[in-house]
């Protein structure tokens, strides 16, 4: 079970919409697996002799919130009003699982809210330390790294440079930044793990172009 989880993620760690996407999308299988299967126990559930011949002598899931006395003896579905409190940490109290849930529902709404709204590191930001993180999606939307380079071009040639010394003048990190962060052939976009090896990975730089007339 760990490697598929390993997998899908890395595929989407560095695409804020496509990550939650995928966990949306596994909610609903989950919920609708859920629904389905409740569906199907209902079908199947022989009520007709429910001392002898429980759900769980049939093979059935239980249902919701079941509450009992310690004998097995008065159990059914009720209403459990949520443990707010340091007693709902205890595994016996059901009105922590209550609790527990409401919780973290609100949790991840507020954080699915939140991925939506304000985006994430791994889509960057105008902050994102590029020399410890590298370029993100964030500098490819917005034309980063191309309107510095082209601003310093037009500069050098306004100052009568020819293009050639224009373009010698761009530090190569700058130029680096944008070879890779715009290339997806290159690792750039939605990278994930070591750029340094691999097929289409840029292991060195081979400077600026020349241009020749």
């Amino acid at each position: 079970m760990g490697f598929p989880w390993y997998r899908v993620h890395t595929v989407v760690l560095n695409d804020s919409g496509q990550l939650i996407s995928v966990h949306i999308i596994h909610t609903t299988l989950v919920a609708g697996w859920a629904g389905l299967m409740a569906l199907y126990e209902l079908v199947v559930f022989d009520p007709s002799d429910p001392i002898l011949d429980p759900m769980w002598r049939q093979g059935l899931y239980r249902p919701g919130i079941w509450v009992s006395d310690p004998y097995g003896l008065t159990g059914k579905v009720q209403l459990v009003c949520p443990a707010w409190g340091v007693e709902g940490f205890d595994p016996f109290v059901l009105g922590g699982i209550a609790s527990h849930h409401i919780a973290l529902g609100i949790l991840g709404i507020l954080a699915g809210l939140f991925h939506l709204s304000v985006r994430t590191m791994w889509y960057g930001s105008a902050t994102t330390p590029i020399e410890l993180l590298g370029s993100t999606r964030y500098q490819w939307d917005q034309g980063y790294f191309q309107q510095e380079i082209y601003r310093r071009e037009s500069a050098g040639l306004a100052e009568y440079q020819i293009l050639l010394e224009a373009w010698s003048k761009i530090p190569e990190k700058l130029a680096f930044y944008d070879y890779i962060g715009n290339n997806p052939a290159k690792g750039g976009l939605f990278r994930a793990g070591s750029m340094d090896n691999g097929y289409g990975i840029a292991v060195g730089w081979l400077g600026h172009p020349r241009f020749l007339r």
